[in-house]
């Protein structure tokens, strides 16, 4: 043993067997006790051991009462090595760790250190174990790196005891035991301060069971919540001893595989992928198969922190989940990626500032009657004021907008510019496109109903477009939002018809006013047999619902007239109009809701979705008259109505909305 240690201040016992001194009688205050004494006296009593660890050489030399602290024979720890032979293998950190894993460099006055873990006096694999508090400081060497440790070592059994509870409350996740995602954190971020201070790599995975969200809806939360746990074990089985596992949320676990180059996170991956497909996972309800999903990155490598780390291996994870089959994908940098997120945060930016300076304005294009050629009606198409002052489209916004969340507050304003135009121009009729987002979204669009809701004058004479994709992706919700628009007056028309396979029953489920045929199937009709079928087929489907069609992207006369020789009801396309930014309708003062006859006779009267009331002499007149005449009387009427009210005659508006739905979507609006 080194004189360094025999050297020692305190009554280290370097030579043998560490044997508990005896316990000197009490003595006078004072009398007879030197320094060393004195401080034997004062660890005994506080029931503290001391040690001096010599990293170069491993030594650990023990003061006397180590055997009593510890409850062994301290002989069998007189090497950090044998040491650690005796601590917990699931302990979150060791002296070790801390000590020698540590980013910090010793200036001269040491760095200090205080943590837990659990020892075993009988071994690792004992049963027996206590809970240490090991307190010290390290000092480092001319580069500042640690060389020797001095500590004092004392149980903890009872602190501990409450302080885990209040500690796995802070730092577990209930449900698994496991680290939660603050600690994993702040863990992952202490693994990447290594790496980088040792040159050296490191790792950080998300697993994801994909299929949770069936299981969920099939069996419930409660085997969920089983499927999480025990999955959360199988991974815990084949993570290295050093590694760390954590619940990252929901159905994910982070992973932090520390010293781990490429080769060995494809070895780590192996293992997760396969103890996941192992086996059915089986619970109270029944067996049930879990597939995994994975995306991760090296480290430092290919992040600087912690939350950059983790929100790549999010974006990898996203990459994963779109494979085939269960599998994972590793972050690897893209310039391609790198310039889409320079694109999305110029665009988002460009979208904030044209809704705060009202940059952004409505075209008009005109959709008029296959018979006639004569306007039934305009699409509102989004057209921004760019910084240079030029009016441009904004189709290149929406896609971004859709991505960053922002398309709602486009869709909000798009809205208000129609109602407001509509108001304005009273002869206008205006159809609008609202974005899947927004359509299927129940916490979002009661804004909209509740803007139309305020503005019933102009309801009738507005048409908004639902893409057939986004009626499909959730049938029940979109129903939902078409019967209110409906149900406040507006007309409802199915856009992009044909792109989405939408089937009878479906198109029957939707209460659509319109269907819009997708402009991809309508152009050069003349030399696309295929085509011809199709649109042909869709002209016929729409008669056989009673709904009128439009054919967009008609771009030539032979086209036209081979959609007129099919009874198509409406053409859309340049050779009819372009967009324009001029509104092309006279201002009047009186906003009103008149309507030409010829214009009423071609487009769908909305039926109330309310119960049919009671008998009425009046109405019952107005239905035997001939269609053409009561159309024109109900005209006058609804120009009468908003000279006195401000508002549609009573015969369009729906009796049977729920005022309380009504007033709160005007609320939502509102804030």
């Amino acid at each position: 043993m080194s004189e360094q240690l025999a050297a020692s201040p305190f009554l280290f016992d370097v030579g043998r067997a560490a044997k508990p001194a005896p316990l000197v009688a009490p003595l006078p205050v004072g009398a007879g006790l030197n320094e060393i004494e004195r401080i034997r006296r004062a660890m005994e009593a506080s029931g503290e051991a001391a040690y001096h660890w010599i990293i170069d050489t491993d030594e650990i030399a023990w003061s006397a009462n180590a055997g009593d602290v510890l409850g062994c024979d301290t002989a069998q720890l007189g090497s950090g090595r044998s040491f650690a032979a005796f601590l917990d293998a699931d302990n979150f950190t060791s002296r070790y760790d801390t000590v020698m894993r540590t980013p910090l460099i010793d200036d001269g006055s040491g760095i200090a250190f205080q943590i837990e873990y659990l020892f075993r006096p009988e071994g690792r694999m004992g049963r027996a174990g206590v809970w240490v508090e090991d307190h010290g400081k390290w000092f480092g060497g001319r580069d500042g790196k640690p060389v020797e440790v001095y500590g004092t070592v004392r149980r903890i059994d009872d602190r501990h005891k409450r302080d885990q509870h209040l500690s796995f409350l802070g730092n577990c996740d209930p449900l698994t035991g496991m680290m939660n995602r603050g600690r994993m954190t702040e863990a992952l971020g202490e693994a990447m301060a290594v790496a980088a201070r040792d040159g050296t790599s490191c790792a950080f995975l998300i697993a994801a069971i994909n299929n949770l969200p069936v299981v969920n809806e099939a069996y419930g939360f409660e085997v969920a919540d089983e499927v999480i746990v025990n999955m959360g074990r199988r991974l815990r089985q084949v993570v290295r001893t050093g590694d760390a596992i954590a619940r990252y949320s929901g159905a994910k676990f982070g992973v932090i595989l520390n010293h781990c180059g490429e080769e060995e996170v494809n070895a780590a991956v192996d293992r997760f992928l396969g103890i996941a497909r192992e086996s059915v996972i089986e619970t109270a309800h029944g067996p049930v198969w879990a597939l995994l999903s994975i995306g991760g990155l090296l480290l430092p490598r290919h992040a600087a922190d912690a939350n950059t780390a983790m929100a790549r291996a999010e974006e990898a994870l996203t990459e994963a989940r779109r494979l085939p089959s269960d599998g994972c994908v590793i972050y690897r940098p893209s310039q391609q990626r790198t310039a889409e997120r320079k694109l999305n945060a110029r665009s988002a930016t460009e979208i904030v500032h044209c809704l705060k300076e009202d940059r952004f304005k409505l075209a008009f294009q005109p959709i008029v009657s296959a018979a006639t050629g004569e306007p039934v009606f305009h699409e509102a198409l989004l057209r921004m004021t760019d910084s240079g002052g030029e009016t441009i489209a904004a189709s290149h916004l929406i896609p971004v907008a859709e991505k960053l969340g922002l398309v709602r507050l486009i869709d909000r304003a798009v809205v208000q510019m129609a109602v407001a135009a509509l108001q304005k121009y009273p002869d206008a009729r205006l159809s609008l496109n609202i974005s899947g987002t927004t359509a299927a979204d129940p916490r979002w669009y009661p804004q909209i109903i509740g803007i139309l809701a305020s503005n019933r004058g102009v309801t009738d004479r507005l048409i908004v477009e639902i893409t057939e994709t986004v009626a499909l992706s959730d049938l029940q919700e979109t129903r939902q939002f078409v019967e209110q628009l409906r149900g406040l007056g507006c007309s409802v028309a199915i856009d992009d018809f044909g792109a989405g396979y939408t089937s009878f029953r479906n198109l029957r489920a939707l209460p659509a006013d319109i269907l819009k045929i997708d402009g991809s199937f309508c152009r050069d009709l003349k030399n696309n047999a295929d085509n011809r079928y199709f649109v042909r087929s869709l002209i016929d489907l729409g008669r056989t619902f009673k709904l009128k069609t439009v054919a967009e992207w008609v771009e030539s006369e032979e086209d036209a007239e081979l959609l007129r020789e099919w009874q198509i009801d409406f053409l859309q396309g340049n050779i009819f109009g372009e967009a324009s930014l001029e509104a092309p309708w006279r201002e009047t003062k009186a906003a009103g809701n008149f309507m030409a006859a010829s214009v009423l006779a071609q487009l769908p009267v909305i039926a109330p979705l309310s119960p049919k009331p009671e008998a009425d002499p009046v109405r019952d007149f107005e239905d035997g008259l001939p269609e053409e005449l009561s159309k024109l009387r109900q005209a006058i009427a609804a120009l009468d109505a908003s000279f006195k009210r401000g508002k549609p005659p009573e015969t369009k508006v729906d009796p049977g909305i729920d005022e309380a739905v009504t007033h709160s979507a005007m609320k939502a609006a509102a804030g």
